[in-house]
């Protein structure tokens, strides 16, 4: 008999107990009273249990009802989901998408976006992945990902299409009590080559042999954006930061800017959402990445 129960009866059982009445009920459900009160009994039948006493002027859960109007309520919203996600997929939408976001994007606009994206797309899982420069566009190559956010790096792949997002401020800065800090003037290459100089990496393939910015023969590479930020305010080297992320510590001192002689020490690192030409993300990466570049006309949230 539970085989037969129907999601019919459930979402009868629930309006029942949220309204207070089969009548009331009725009306929200555009049905006679009788036909809920034939429906609930015919449930209770088939559940072996009373939902309802039925003794004074209005129904009454009884605890056995109150037991499973939540577990209704779970089945009721599932069926929806599993509806909802159906008629999605049959329109196209990814069943699941997958965005690799360059470190230096900043969290503040990528969280907004995310956050309007769940919104929007509730039934549509995101895994996302935060990596650095060829960490961003392997995946993507790789078909393992709808999009990335890269940097300027990588460009010169023909398979690939971009979108320019954000221009990123990238300054080089260091601890107070770092010897470049104590240099008066325009800091000379040669200087800059006596320090470690701190500079992000990844793991994958496609970066090998390439640098963005590095400037001494002494570096230190790190993978993480974190363990940089921490390295570079415990006076451990020098290097360049997004301002985003190292804005605070320039209002407080607990860093300061590089002025250098033969390079930028202050300048911007375009960002832009790259996907495969002939495997363009679907409607939920179509609307990310509009909605991203709607953020980002914005002035940059750290």
């Amino acid at each position: 008999m539970l085989e037969a129960i129907s999601l019919d009866q459930l979402r009868t059982f629930i309006a029942a107990a949220d309204a207070g009445s089969f009548s009331a009920a009725g009306r929200k459900l555009h049905r006679a009273q009788s036909v809920v009160s034939q429906s609930l009994a015919n449930l209770e039948g088939q559940l072996g249990i009373r939902l309802f006493d039925r003794t004074g002027r209005y129904p009454v859960l009884t605890s056995q009802g109150r037991a499973l109007l939540n577990d209704a309520r779970v089945v009721v919203a599932s069926l929806d989901q599993l509806k909802a996600r159906a008629r999605g997929l049959a329109g196209g939408l990814e069943p699941e998408l997958s965005v690799a976001v360059n470190v230096l994007f900043p969290t503040g606009v990528l969280t907004e976006a995310v956050a309007a994206f769940q919104q929007t797309f509730p039934n549509t899982p995101l895994r996302m992945s935060v990596e650095g420069l060829g960490g961003v566009i392997e995946p993507v190559l790789e078909r393992r990902c709808s999009f990335g956010i890269r940097g300027p790096l990588l460009v010169n792949h023909p398979e690939l299409q971009g979108e320019a997002l954000l221009g990123i401020r990238y300054l080089m800065v260091a601890s107070p009590r770092h010897p470049l800090a104590q240099h008066r003037g325009p800091i000379p290459s040669s200087l800059l080559g006596e320090h470690v100089q701190l500079v992000l990496t990844d793991r994958s393939r496609l970066t090998e042999g390439k640098d963005l910015r590095v400037l001494s023969s002494r570096t230190w590479r790190l993978s993480d954006l974190g363990a940089k930020h921490a390295f570079l305010r415990a006076g451990l080297g020098w290097g360049g930061m997004p301002h985003h992320v190292v804005e605070q510590d320039l209002a407080n001192g607990a860093l300061v800017p590089l002025e250098l002689e033969e390079a930028e020490s202050d300048a911007r690192i375009a960002m832009s959402a790259v996907y495969r030409t002939d495997t363009p993300p679907g409607p939920a990466g179509r609307w990310l990445i509009d909605r991203l570049k709607a953020e980002t006309e914005e002035p940059v949230r750290s």
